[in-house]
């Protein structure tokens, strides 16, 4: 099975797909070549990123990652004003030091292969590293970015669906591929969704560990809240978009007492929108389970967890904020085995949308909700997400992520109460909605799943 903390990584903005991933990705093929040999010689790397790698990867900043990567940086560890300076380093030297110990020529202008005109069949974020001693090419992988910041290799995507299936429950006590298999499961150990998730992570490592990584989950979401609250300014890219959180929280926090219903709204709209700011920023935050989602599910646990503060309790086995957080990790690592979590294959409706359901089943958690009733507020949630597309405006993640993200967190929230007044059976289940969600993105044309090509990517004027 999946982890939690597979789906829920920390790294940098702006995006899990094309600047996590490559930036993986770019590592991973230069230790392969190193082991082999093929390094300490080299003369040249190339670095070719196909399809929306390409058509979005100057906004979604999949160039620099990439060359973070080739120098052998982590996205969970990289220091980004150490990082940015290596690239000007480079810039001036026309070398990368590779993987920190070998002297390469470099130049970002001819070794970053942007080839948004092949569109890889196997997914669309494709990324090819080559290594070049003199004229010929002495090795290349062939990987791809398939969302939340997962890489996997051609071989991988290739392989058939069972032997993955089969590898992973070696790993696992308890596993399940659909909505269906995990209800079954919890009715017959007669346990929650969160503990059966904690039995699967209690194979992996010591219990300690998996709460001291809860709680460092929520403390980088909690930090690019508080930093995103106080933060004023235009973000970068070019587009000149300003940031509203700081403002918007000023008013809320110093405005004269208020006792409308639809305040919450306003809460849960700033908390969201702090994180997604400092994700378009390239700050840290945790893919949720992306970083164009990344600002939903902190704000519904800031809100209704940690509003009125929070201790390391709530992190360990049977806190608020560990209970949303495996169970909201257990909805996402359905969608990630039954449709996908990329934009660039799904659209919106794999972002924004798969967190939606996940935030919804995590408030359900929280408040009480039986397994079959987190199930039924993940269903709602993606079923009025379905067709969702995914068009940022100039490549960069900010129109229409920054709100998407903030009217997510009130459905999420919606979601969830509609299924807690309703104990009985449904017409539609989870398996069914991410069935049709899976289907719908594969009919969406590719236009609308971020490439920038269509939808408000091509009628916004960029100024």
């Amino acid at each position: 099975m999946f982890s939690t903390f597979d789906i829920f990584k920390i790294g940098l903005g702006p995006s899990s797909s094309h600047t996590t991933g490559p930036m993986r990705v770019a590592k991973r093929v230069l230790q392969e070549a190193d082991e082999k040999g093929f390094l300490e010689s080299a003369s040249r790397i190339v670095v070719e990123l196909q399809g929306s790698l390409a058509l979005t990867g100057v906004g979604h900043g999949t160039i620099k990652a990439s060359i973070w990567g080739l120098l052998g940086f982590e996205p969970e560890t990289i220091d980004k004003d150490e990082a940015e300076s290596a690239l000007v380093e480079i810039e001036n030297s026309g070398q990368i030091d590779a993987l920190g110990k070998y002297q390469i020529a470099f130049d970002m202008r001819k070794d970053i292969d942007l080839r948004g005109d092949i569109i890889p069949q196997l997914h669309p974020n494709g990324m090819i590293v080559r290594i070049f001693n003199g004229e010929t090419e002495v090795f290349s992988r062939e990987f791809y970015s398939t969302g939340g910041g997962f890489i996997a290799s051609r071989e991988q995507l290739l392989r058939p669906l069972v032997d993955d299936i089969l590898t992973r429950a070696k790993n696992s006590p308890y596993t399940f591929t659909s909505g269906a298999e995990l209800l079954a499961k919890c009715e017959k150990l007669k346990i929650s969704i969160a503990d059966l998730i904690l039995k699967n992570e209690d194979a992996i490592r010591p219990r300690a560990e998996t709460e001291k990584g809860i709680l460092a989950i929520w403390e980088c979401m909690n930090d690019a809240i508080n930093r995103g609250l106080k933060t004023q300014g235009i973000l970068q890219g070019g587009l000149n978009v300003r940031r509203r959180a700081s403002t918007f929280y000023e008013t809320l926090k110093n405005g004269p007492p208020s006792q409308e219903l639809e305040r919450l709204f306003d809460w849960l709209n700033v908390y969201a929108m702090a994180v997604n700011e400092e994700n378009a920023d390239g700050g840290r935050v945790v893919t949720a389970p992306t970083n164009g989602a990344s600002g939903l599910i902190p704000s519904l646990i800031k809100y209704y967890c940690a509003h009125e503060g929070y201790d390391e309790s709530d992190c360990k086995t049977g806190g608020k904020i560990a209970i949303f957080l495996f169970t909201a990790a257990a909805i996402g690592m359905i969608y990630k085995q039954r449709a996908s979590l990329s934009g660039a294959e799904m659209g919106c409706q794999g972002e924004v949308g798969v967190a939606c359901s996940m935030g919804a089943a995590g408030l359900a958690a929280i408040w009480g909700g039986t397994p079959k009733q987190i199930e039924h507020a993940a269903e709602i949630a993606m079923e009025h997400n379905l067709g969702l597309t995914c068009d940022p405006v100039g490549g960069l993640v900010q129109i229409p992520c920054i709100e998407r993200n903030a009217i997510g967190a009130v459905k999420a929230a919606n979601a969830a109460r509609l299924a807690l007044r309703d104990d009985g059976d449904h017409k539609v289940s989870l398996d069914q909605v991410i069935e049709t969600m899976r289907q719908t993105g594969l009919d969406m044309s590719h236009k609308y799943k971020e490439t920038s090509l269509g939808g408000l990517a091509v009628n916004v004027v960029e100024c």
